[in-house]
């Protein structure tokens, strides 16, 4: 079963920095691609980062453009865990963070599983 508890949301003033973690447990972590999305009142889930399954491509990235240049997505396959770098934070980015692992094969989405979600205020 899969489980994946995201930690490390919070209040910040615009400007400000805040690092998100996502344990995850229950899946082979290295094979699957890890994302962050986010979410708020009234509009859809959005891409935020990912990180595609170091298994097969090595290190490739993908951002929204909203946040290129602040925002830099991690992992570490040894603790299980994705990190979300969040610099030169804005009022627009306040939402709510979710965790997001993909299994794909051939480009194609085999298993997916999300956390519970973390919520992040940027605000003066």
């Amino acid at each position: 079963q899969a489980h994946l508890a995201e930690s490390g949301g919070g209040l910040v003033q615009p400007g400000g920095s805040l690092r998100l973690s996502c344990a995850v447990s229950g899946i082979t972590f290295s094979m699957y691609t890890m994302g962050w999305y986010r979410q708020t009142p009234g509009k859809q889930r959005e891409l935020v980062a990912e990180l595609v399954a170091a298994i097969t491509s090595g290190s490739n990235t993908n951002y929204a453009e909203a946040v290129k240049g602040r925002l830099t997505i991690s992992r570490d396959n040894a603790k299980n865990t994705v990190y979300l770098q969040m610099n030169s934070l804005k009022p627009e980015d306040t939402a709510v963070y979710y965790c997001n692992a993909q299994l794909m094969r051939n480009g194609v989405k085999i298993y997916e599983y999300w956390g519970q979600g973390t919520q992040v205020t940027v605000s003066s």
